[in-house]
This record gives structure tokens, sequence and C-alpha cells, in this order.
């Protein structure tokens, strides 16, 4: 089970069409006047995170957060950069108790390595629960997997997973819940690929050519994930040996590859083979024989194109996903507090490239570095905003150390609690550089450091 805290949890209901709310309430002791989040890939292919509702947490630790949801959804509860995954059903109220944190142990920021798990319990725990039956679910299925790897995996010992249905119909044959049953069945889907309890056409055949396409179901999509991966390359008989690399550069590729990916029987599904299709794109983008930019007009196609709704939220996934950060993109938003305590947004810079230099007061290589940027500030101030994102959590910390540094006398903002920033860019080391062009959109990720050359970058984003 994908759940980074302990979760124990409520009530059950069935599966509810079109958007309801659903809410949140409880208390999170030492995240006080915090933001907490909720977020939820807006796929099961490329993860691409998506926020779906915040709230402060009052002065007393207590929270209430609502979000509109469309299907049973696996969530991200965050408060800073700690996190915890939660279940979360249409139309369902919540009440849950996080575990006592000291949150702000943690002076400086890097979402990378110092997040934690937040520890959840829902109040009023029913055992018939979705959380809690994935949950006890797991546990069952962890266990029976760890005690027969070796008779699964190498002696392919079948029988054993006769007897294992018989002792989960035993313990859930009574649940009703439709979520939960497509979980079980795709989660044991796995342990018949495991011991090749069926080959790969009957498993498809069983799983996929003819059921409905769970894209919300985080099971079903994890073995769609297994199953189709390198299938239009690989694993494929049939299409593996279509020459993609020619359909690509030809007249027409998304039409065409979705006529080829027919030769497949597995795939006479229409929605089906367009998402294969789809995770095979992802796939080629990262393969050095295939050209990028060819691979991602393709995708766009798709997404153009598509019949289906889920597809195409897949599709628009995709672009962001393989495209974050690449020179042409749009920079990732930010409004910060600036040396003056006054709200400095991104946005309001255009006009002017901007120079983002990511950095902490602790970082020696930081200081050196920013040193450097005094000389490109008096030389390029003029026609260059040079911004020094300070990533320290206090804003206090951060202006104590400028005001010191008399010849700091560019741009400075605190991130403070919004570490979402830092994933925004990425930002695994300091100091990073990151050159923006007058519109907004990246130049240079990472762009060089001043004492590596940054001055050649400057002057040739000023050509342009």
């Amino acid at each position: 089970m994908r759940i980074a805290g302990v979760i124990l949890l409520i009530f059950i209901f069935p599966l509810i069409s079109g958007a309801q709310k659903t809410v949140i309430t409880g208390i999170a002791p030492g995240a006080e006047r915090k933001m907490i989040r909720i977020s939820a890939p807006g796929d099961l292919i490329t993860f691409w995170e998506k926020n779906l509702a915040s709230a402060k947490v009052d002065s007393t630790g207590h929270f209430s957060i609502s979000v509109n949801l469309e299907n049973t959804t696996n969530t991200t509860i965050s408060i800073d950069f700690h996190k915890a995954e939660m279940f979360l059903e249409p139309s369902k109220t919540y009440n849950i108790r996080i575990a006592p944190m000291k949150y702000d142990e943690y002076t400086e920021i890097n979402p990378f390595i110092q997040s934690q798990n937040l520890m959840v319990e829902i109040v009023e725990n029913d055992p018939d629960e979705l959380n809690a039956l994935i949950g006890t679910f797991n546990s069952i299925y962890s266990g029976f997997l760890v005690e027969n790897f070796n008779a699964l995996y190498k002696e392919r010992k079948k029988i054993l997973l006769d007897t294992f249905r018989v002792q989960l119909n035993r313990h859930f044959g009574a649940v009703k819940n439709t979520y939960f049953l497509d979980y079980a069945s795709y989660k044991m889907a796995s342990l018949e690929q495991l011991t090749q309890y069926y080959n790969q056409a009957q498993l498809a055949r069983k799983y996929f050519t003819d059921k409905p396409v769970l894209y919300n179901n985080v099971e079903y999509m994890d073995f769609f994930n297994s199953f189709f991966s390198k299938f239009i390359t690989a694993t494929s008989n049939t299409i593996r040996k279509t020459d993609f690399s020619s359909l690509l550069s030809g007249a027409d590729p998304y039409k065409t590859m979705m006529k080829a990916m027919t030769a497949d029987t597995i795939l006479k599904n229409e929605q089906l083979r367009e998402l294969v299709l789809l995770k095979g794109l992802m796939e080629l983008y990262n393969t050095t024989s295939f050209n990028q930019d060819e691979v991602l007009a393709v995708i766009n196609t798709a997404r153009e194109r598509t019949k289906f709704a889920e597809n195409r939220i897949v599709a628009e996934d995709m672009v962001h996903f393989l495209t974050k950060l690449k020179p042409g993109t749009m920079a990732p938003e930010f409004t910060l507090l600036n040396r003056e305590q006054k709200q400095l947004s991104l946005k309001s810079l255009r006009g002017k490239p901007v120079v983002l230099c990511f950095w902490t007061t602790y970082c020696e290589g930081c200081l050196s570095e920013m040193d450097l940027i005094k000389p490109l500030f008096d030389k390029y101030r003029e026609n260059i905003h040079f911004v020094s994102v300070s990533a320290d959590k206090y804003f206090s910390k951060m202006l104590f150390f400028i005001n010191l540094k008399k010849d700091y006398v560019w741009t400075f903002v605190n991130i403070g609690d919004q570490s979402d920033v830092l994933k925004d860019y990425d930002v695994r080391t300091y100091p990073l550089f990151v050159l923006i062009d007058k519109d907004g959109k990246i130049y240079k990720y990472p762009s060089r450091q001043p004492s590596d050359g940054l001055e050649a970058d400057l002057q040739k984003i000023l050509e342009q």
C-alpha cells in the first residue's frame, strides 16, 4: 500500500459519480498557523502532482479542508514537506489526527532529503473503511509474499495462489467496496504474473482486453505500467517488429501508430490501445535513438484528437512532465517576500531576463558564487534582473545575513514555508542558477554559475 504515514480509518459509501465535496477536519499539534495541503497525481503514468486544496492550521492546531472529487483518489496530505498518503472517497467526511511533530526543528529547507512521514490516524476507526481494508489486505499480502517468494518466483508453485485466494475470500468475501475489490484483483494479477500462472496473452485478456480502464485505481495502473512496460518496442511479439522510428518521421504518425498497434489483438479496445501508445511514447522520448521533438509532437496530436477525456489528461500531463524546465517552457511562477517584506512575483519581472540563484546562508559555495554576482549585477543591472532565492526557513535569518553584506544590493526573496517552489525548480543542491528570458520562459536550466561562465550566457540572452 502506498501509504507514507500510518493511516487508521472510518466509514464506507458507494462511489458517487460526478464531483462531490469531501471534507477533512482534524488536529495537527506543532503545525499551528502552517498550511496543510491535499494533492494527487493527475494521472498514474506520469504521477504529475496537482494541488487539490489547501487550508491554514489555526492557532490551536485544528484545521478543516475540503476538496471536490469525482472518484476515489489516492491523495497526499502535506505540511511543509512532510507527507502522508490517504485514499479519499467522494462526499465523505474524515476526522483525522496527525501525530505531534516539531516542524520548526528543520531550520534549513531541502524537501528532497528532509521530508518525513506524517503519522496520521482517522478518528473513529472502522475496519470496513477503504483505507483500513487496504491496510489489512496489504499486510496479509506482504506476509504471504515474504514467506513464499522463492516458491512463487523460482519454483512456480501455482497452487499456493489458489490457497491464498481462499484465505482472502474468507477475510474479505463480504466486502462490497468497488475500489477495494478492483485493488485486490489487480494486486493478485501481479502475483499471477510473478508465478506465470497465466501467460501474457491470458493475463491481458483477463485483466485488460474487455475490461474498463481504471485510471484512478492505483493497483490497476501499477499492473498496467508493469505489463505494458516497453510493450511497443520489446514485449509485444507483434508490435515490436514495427519500425516506429520511420512512423514517427512519416505522415500523420499518430494515426499510423494507432493503426499499427491494432495488429496486437489484445489492444482491440481503442481506449486501452491509445493509453498503451501514450505510455510507449513516453518511453521512446527517453530513448536516445528517437527524436524527442517528433515524439512530443505525437503526444500533442493524441491530446488534440483523442475521444477519451482521461487519455487527454494523461497526454497533457506527459507534455508537462517531459518538458518541465526545458528551454522555451514557462518558468514556474512564484510570489515570495523580498528584503523589504513586500510580495515579489516572478511574473512582475517580465520584460527583462532574470537570473535566479537558489542559495542558503549555510552553503559556503553559495556565498562564494554570490560574491561573484556583484560585478555582474553592476555591469548588467539595467538589462537583467538578479534574484537570489533564499531557502532558509526563516526570513529573519536571510535578512540578518544580507544586511551584513553591504554589497549584496540586488533582489533577495525568501522561501519561508513555500517549499513547493524548490520542488517546482527541482532544487536538490545549492547553489542552483536558472536563467529565464524576458517573456518568463526557461532559457537555461541549470545555468552556469558566475565562476563557470554565467556571463557568457547573459551575453547570449541579451542578443536575442
